[in-house]
C-alpha cells in the first residue's frame, strides 16, 4: 500500500510507550511504580458519575450537537466568568472529546507547507508532531531552566517572522510544571500588536493546579487578542477525567464555525451521558479538586526534596500541574539511559526529556500522580542503582 507521506511525520506520546512497557514488567510479576503517565491517581468525584448514570438512565442515548450540548456550554461560560474574570458567548464553545482535537483542529487549520508555528520546547509533545505533520515548520519557543521554565516575551517575540501564523503556549506546563508569569504575559500581548494576522492557543488543561497561593493567568483577559486567541481547557485533569475524554476549546467568531464543521467531519459529537458528567463537574461541589490539589502539593514537596537529594540531580519547584522535571545532566549519563535503568533495574516508570523536545536532554519527566509512600520507595529504589 502506498501510504501518504504526511504520515511517515506523525510522532507519538512516548509517556503511553512508558506505561505499555511498565504494564508489560507487571504482567512478569515485577513491582513497578509508575510516576511517568501524567494522569491523576483519584477516582472521579462520585456526584460526577452519578450524573452520567443518570443521564443513561434518562435516556441520553443518542448525538447531540457537534459543538456541545448547550447547558454544557453554558456551565463553560459561567465557570470562566467566574475563575478568569472573562465574558464568553455559549456560541463560541465548543466541546471536545479531550484536549488533544483542540490541539489537532487549532494546528491542522493553520499548518501548511512554508508556514511556521512556534510551540513550548520542552513541550507536550503532540504539539510538534501536529506541526510536522501538517507540513508547517515547527519553530520552538525555548523554555528555560533559569526562567523557571517560562517563556521570555522577548525572545519569543524576536523569532516571530512573516511566516508565523500561530503560536502555541502553556501555562502550567507539562512536562516542567513552569507557569508563565502575569508580566511576561502581558508582555507578549504588547508585542503582538506589531503580528496581528498571528493566532494563539494557549493550552491551560492545568489552570487550577498552581501551587502556593499562585493565580492562573489566562489569555482570555486579554480583550486585544480574543479575535484570534483559540483557548484549551477541560475536566481530565482537574476531576480526574482522563478516560472520560472530556474538554473544551473557546474559538473566535471568525474560527468556530470551522471548528465545529471539523468535529462534524471527524468524531460527529460528544459522548452524551459524558457532557452532563461535566455539568455536574464545574456546577457541583468542589471539595474533591481541593482535597486532591492539597494531595498533589504534599506529594510536590515530598518529591523535590528527595530528588534534590540524589547524587547529580537538581530540581526546581514546579509551580503548578504535578510534575518535576529535574536536571540529571549531574550523574554523567543521558535521560534516555536513566529512564530505561530506572525501569528496567529499580521498576520505576518515569519518562525522558527527549520525549518532550530538543531542548531537554538533560531532564526527566516525574508525575508525582502517586501516593507519598510510593514516591518515597520509588526515589529511594532510584538511589539505590545510581
Amino acid at each position: 500500500m502506498k501510504l501518504a507521506d504526511s504520515l511517515a511525520r506523525l510522532q507519538t506520546e512516548t509517556a503511553f510507550e512508558v506505561l505499555a512497557r511498565a504494564a508489560e514488567l507487571q504482567r512478569q510479576g515485577k513491582d513497578i511504580i509508575n510516576l511517568g503517565i501524567g494522569q491523576p491517581d483519584f477516582k472521579t468525584p462520585e456526584h460526577v458519575v452519578e450524573a452520567a448514570v443518570k443521564a443513561l438512565r434518562d435516556g441520553h442515548h443518542g448525538y447531540t450537537p457537534a459543538n456541545g450540548i448547550l447547558e454544557l456550554r453554558e456551565a463553560v461560560v459561567a465557570d470562566i466568568a467566574a475563575r478568569r474574570g472573562a465574558e464568553v458567548s455559549p456560541e463560541n464553545v465548543v466541546i471536545m472529546p479531550g484536549g488533544k482535537p483542540t490541539m489537532f483542529f487549532s494546528i491542522m487549520m493553520f499548518g501548511a507547507p512554508g508556514v511556521e508555528i512556534m510551540y513550548p520546547d520542552p513541550g507536550f509533545p503532540i504539539y510538534r508532531s501536529m506541526i510536522e505533520y501538517t507540513g508547517a515548520k515547527p519553530v520552538p519557543i525555548v523554555l528555560r531552566e533559569e526562567n523557571g521554565f517560562a517563556f521570555s516575551a522577548e525572545e519569543l517575540l524576536a523569532n516571530i517572522t512573516d511566516k508565523t501564523r500561530l503560536i502555541i503556549v502553556n501555562s502550567p506546563g507539562n512536562p516542567t510544571g513552569g507557569a508563565t508569569p502575569r508580566a511576561e504575559v502581558e508582555k507578549l500581548i504588547a508585542g503582538l500588536a506589531d503580528w496581528p494576522d498571528v493566532a494563539v492557543m494557549s493550552d491551560e488543561i492545568y489552570s487550577r493546579m498552581l501551587y502556593g497561593g499562585a493565580k492562573h493567568v489566562s489569555f482570555l483577559e486579554y480583550p486585544e487578542i480574543r479575535d484570534r486567541l483559540i483557548l484549551l481547557d477541560g475536566w481530565s485533569k482537574t476531576y480526574a477525567m482522563t478516560g472520560w475524554r472530556l474538554g473544551y476549546s473557546i474559538w473566535p467568531d471568525a474560527l468556530v464555525e470551522k471548528a465545529t464543521r471539523l468535529c462534524i467531519n471527524s468524531h460527529s459529537c460528544v459522548n452524551a451521558p459524558t457532557q452532563f458528567a461535566g455539568i455536574a463537574a464545574l456546577t457541583g461541589p468542589q471539595d474533591a479538586v481541593y482535597e486532591m490539589m492539597v494531595a498533589f502539593d504534599e506529594r510536590r514537596q515530598t518529591i523535590v526534596a528527595a530528588l534534590n537529594a540524589l547524587p547529580g540531580f537538581t530540581c526546581l519547584d514546579p509551580a503548578g500541574a504535578f510534575y518535576a522535571f529535574p536536571n540529571i545532566s549531574g550523574t554523567g549519563e543521558s535521560a534516555k539511559s536513566l529512564q530505561k535503568r530506572f525501569l528496567e533495574e529499580a521498576g520505576v516508570a518515569t519518562v525522558a526529556g527527549p520525549s518532550f523536545g530538543v531542548h531537554a536532554d538533560d531532564y526527566i519527566r516525574f508525575s508525582y500522580a502517586n501516593s507519598v509512600e510510593n514516591i518515597v520507595e520509588a526515589i529511594s529504589r532510584i538511589k539505590a542503582i545510581l
